[in-house]
């Protein structure tokens, strides 16, 4: 058994040494927000009274905080089940509002690649209150306990369909916080859930991989060190970058995406509507550029971000290399 725990232990502990070379983008406010509409059918847990049962129908809104833990709000309606044409009936038989904590199962223990899985398990519970209509006006707190099959489908994986078998428990029927399956239902949702568009232009946690980064990185450096001295300075030679009327350019270091002092001092005196365009010199395969100039691109935009003056970022992107003459740098073109 000791054998066992120990295994699991140094699994999980590799598992997140793996997962440090993946990083998430920092999100904005409003990133990864989704709203959604489920309906249903339940039936008391203690299936004393299996029929009729108990159809429902909601909404919710939630928001991812990272790509394992998110929360929501949902607000559902249970319709009576007895002939709500009876003037001593009511169509609506109860509403609850909860408040719910969601675990991605796929991703905590498969990681997460930069985009939902066609297929992914979630975990959903939390506390809720509920009110009875037709039962002298009855309030109950609530408790929800649930399991989401969620299918996501669409280019960007903006939509997700989700099958949902869970147990709504009533938890002071009789004023005792208890977990009772004689006052709790069971039954299944099946929803509908549309993912916003984020601040980074997808629907979803945009990741790098900083470990293939730094690997490419030390390659290139591996390989320019073998180079003759005189073409590294012909190289940086050419790569020098005039500034131009209404741009900003800020200079990195050979391979690096991180901001010097003095480009940091660059950036605290922009103001205005921005666009950003991260550049590499000619060193390197095309796909390292790409991602660097990406990278590149992005620091400039998080500090711009979160400094304190104006700026609003109307376009944000790497161009890699353009030319024999393209520089480290990233170009902020500024509309004051």
């Amino acid at each position: 058994m000791k054998r066992i725990i120990f295994s699991f232990i140094m699994a999980f502990f590799v598992m997140l040494s793996v997962n440090a070379q993946i990083v998430r983008e920092t999100q904005k406010t409003f990133d990864n927000v989704y709203v959604g509409v489920q309906g249903g059918a339940f039936t008391p847990l203690d299936f004393n009274s299996v029929f009729p049962v108990n159809a429902t129908a909601g909404l919710k809104l939630g928001k991812e905080f990272t790509p394992v833990w998110g929360a929501e709000v949902e607000g559902n309606v249970f319709f009576n089940e007895n002939n709500f044409q009876e003037w001593t009936k009511t169509l609506v038989k109860g509403t609850n509002v909860g408040l719910n904590g969601t675990m991605n199962v796929t991703n905590l223990l498969k990681g997460y690649k930069g985009q939902p899985r066609t297929f992914e398990m979630k975990t959903n519970a939390g506390l809720g209150w509920m009110h009875l209509w037709n039962a002298g006006k009855t309030n109950f707190l609530t408790a929800k306990t649930a399991l989401d099959f969620d299918f996501n489908f669409g280019k960007t994986k903006a939509h997700t369909v989700s099958l949902s078998p869970g147990v709504y428990w009533v938890l002071n029927p009789i004023h005792k916080i208890q977990f009772n399956k004689e006052f709790a239902q069971l039954g299944v949702m099946i929803g509908y859930t549309y993912h916003f568009k984020t601040s980074n232009g997808s629907r979803h946690f945009k990741t790098y991989d900083v470990g293939g980064m730094l690997d490419e990185i030390d390659r290139l450096n591996a390989e320019l060190a073998q180079k003759p001295t005189e073409v590294v300075r012909e190289v940086v030679k050419e790569v020098q970058v005039p500034m131009m009327e209404n741009e900003v350019v800020v200079f990195f270091a050979k391979g690096s995406a991180v901001l010097t002092d003095e480009a940091k001092a660059t950036l605290d005196k922009i103001e205005g509507v921005v666009d950003i365009y991260g550049f590499t010199s000619p060193e390197g395969s095309k796909s390292f550029n790409n991602k660097l100039a990406e990278m590149r691109a992005q620091v400039v935009a998080d500090y711009l971000v979160n400094s304190p003056n104006d700026v609003r970022i109307e376009n944000c992107k790497g161009k890699g290399t353009i030319d024999d003459t393209t520089g480290r740098v990233t170009i902020i073109k500024v509309e004051k």
